[in-house]
């Protein structure tokens, strides 16, 4: 029981990460309407910022979330501005084709500039663990919850309690509707996916302490973003919050008691098991 107990809490804290990666997915598709199948490289080039400001400037990768967060945010408006703005009102295969380019586009520059090395930062904490109530918790991974927590939180607040938040929500309500309000949709739709790539960016530097880096990094968590949306339902930032922490929790039990190989698959048979008895999700909401 112990075990099973240990299991489930280091599967609760990496949900957390899990969960700021779909929600910023979550909210980039439910602005836009657009499925970004960069996600996951947008992550990775969070994690290689927060490795070169560790290895340049002796920044801890925590530290480096103040920093890091707002390029990344710049990142993702200059992507919107540049890049998507274009195929917005496309057919979603365009979208797709367009975001796995561009997916191809960042994991190819960063070889290119930094070679397929793995690269890993270990600090005073990378290894640490606690003893809380008989469970062996690991330290970064009880942090990485923490941030992740205190991240949503602060988003949350964000689009309920401020202007450009109401704006948002009114613009993935009824597109036409706000710019008839005098919503700056264009303005707007940047922010949106600045926050998108932020939130992607800050979980990969919360990651870089446990992970290694190295350019392909992203791939498997473009899957896994996509996946945590679907599961909480397509829009719904409740919704990836829980699919989030459902998905870490079965891949982390999937890999305990069968074999780390297989804790992706287990995460996908979930994934279907959700589908075929939850088709629009668990929160099954199209909003933000």
């Amino acid at each position: 029981m112990l075990r099973l107990v240990q299991t489930l809490v280091f599967g609760l804290l990496l949900g957390g990460v899990y969960a700021l990666i779909g929600v910023g997915l979550t909210l980039i598709y439910g602005v836009l309407r657009i499925l970004n199948l960069s996600h996951g490289q947008t992550l990775m080039i969070g994690m290689y910022l927060g490795y070169w400001m560790y290895v340049l400037w002796g920044v801890h990768p925590y530290v480096s979330l103040v920093l890091g967060i707002p390029i990344m945010f710049v990142f993702g408006m200059l992507v919107m501005r540049f890049i998507l703005k274009p195929i917005e009102n496309s057919p979603m295969r365009n979208q797709v084709l367009v975001t796995l380019g561009l997916g191809l586009l960042l994991s190819s520059t960063a070889r290119l500039l930094f070679t397929s090395n793995y690269r890993a930062v270990l600090t005073d904490v990378s290894s640490k663990t606690a003893h809380v109530a008989g469970v062996l918790i690991s330290v970064p991974h009880a942090i990485m919850f923490g941030i992740s927590l205190v991240l949503t939180g602060l988003l949350y607040y964000f689009m309920t309690r401020t202007d450009v938040g109401f704006q948002i929500r009114a613009l993935s309500q009824d597109r036409e509707a706000a710019r008839l309000m005098g919503v700056n949709v264009d303005l707007i739709s940047q922010v949106a996916y600045g926050i998108g790539s932020s939130l992607a960016g800050a979980a990969g530097m919360l990651l870089l302490p446990t992970f290694y880096v190295f350019p392909d990094v992203g791939a498997p968590f473009s899957s896994k973003a996509f996946i945590i949306v679907v599961l909480g339902g397509m829009g719904s930032v409740t919704g990836a919050v829980l699919g989030g922490v459902m998905l870490a929790i079965v891949e982390t039990l999937a890999a305990y008691y069968v074999s780390p190989g297989y804790q992706e698959v287990f995460g996908l048979v979930a994934f279907v098991l959700v589908l075929l008895f939850r088709p629009a999700g668990l929160v099954g909401k199209t909003r933000v």
